[in-house]
């Protein structure tokens, strides 16, 4: 990324940004419209909400900008008119559940005093002490061979970002009832996961397909199960004996099937943007 920006403000309005397609802008002062012009695709973007939540709440990466002439957030659809209408689209890195905000947020006194000042160009230090203080969602084929990735935390890196590149907020680590799910899609902020993954790769097969049926009872979610070929029959034998309610719903997806899936996703996403219409 060749720069990092602040972005900030009230929390109703990001819940708003998320739902809406992940879109953020800026008002059209001389200030603001020299920042957006600067503004470029693949910057990335930390999320600072203000108070009660008071902190950064997650990042992203630009993917456009371009102007709007329709009103989206609350003062804006109040006063009939358009008061931030150099705009931009991004993607979702990380993002932390809405109940953890105010938890969980990453502050510092440094980061109050330039939050104060809105929009803005901010160091890479400060974007690199967002990014540890987060999860590490995606993992590179190099950071992989270097640090000795598992391949079960191989395998969420890929749904997650699998699960970005279709546009829905893709987690790892998703609390439920004080558990945790490896993998979940959401479509939007607000909503319950609308896909949940479960990985297991030579794991405890009954556990994971529980908490599957677990998420299918709370949310009525889309359900996965990725496990190793050599699983396959266990996990059918479990589906069609102990976990029969949930048979039909849970998809079995072999686990060297998600690194194809990934690879097709790219190749299709590089194909729009060599076309110009992502």
């Amino acid at each position: 990324m060749s720069r990092w920006w602040l972005a900030v403000g009230p929390s109703e309005y990001w819940q708003i940004a998320f739902e809406q397609g992940s879109i953020w802008g800026l008002r059209a002062t001389p200030r603001h419209d020299a920042l957006w012009e600067m503004l470029s695709e693949g910057d990335g973007v930390v999320f600072y909400a203000t108070l009660p939540i008071g902190g950064v709440i997650g990042y992203g990466e630009v993917r456009r900008k371009f102007k709007q002439d329709k009103p989206l957030w609350p003062e804006e659809v109040k006063e009939g008119k358009v008061i931030w209408p150099n705009r931009f689209e991004f993607d979702v890195k990380y993002l932390l559940p809405q109940d953890k905000w105010r938890t969980r947020k990453f502050v510092s006194d440094s980061l109050k005093i330039i939050a104060r000042s809105g929009f803005q160009v901010v160091k890479q230090e400060l974007a690199n002490e967002v990014i540890k203080t987060f999860p590490i969602e995606l993992a590179t084929k190099e950071v992989i061979e270097k640090v000795g990735v598992s391949l079960h935390e191989e395998i969420k890196a890929k749904l997650v970002e699998i699960g970005r590149l279709q546009k829905h907020i893709a987690e790892s680590e998703y609390d439920m009832d004080g558990g945790k799910l490896d993998v979940v899609w959401r479509r939007i902020e607000r909503a319950v996961p609308a896909y949940v993954f479960e990985v297991q790769i030579g794991g405890d097969l009954y556990h994971a397909i529980g908490k599957l049926k677990h998420a299918f009872d709370l949310w009525n979610s889309n359900i996965f199960l990725v496990v190793a070929e050599e699983d396959m029959r266990k996990a059918n034998e479990l589906l069609s004996g102990t976990f029969h309610e949930i048979q039909n719903k849970v998809k079995l997806i072999e686990a060297t099937k998600i690194d194809e899936l990934l690879k097709r996703k790219k190749a299709y996403r590089n194909f729009e943007a060599e076309l110009g219409i992502v």
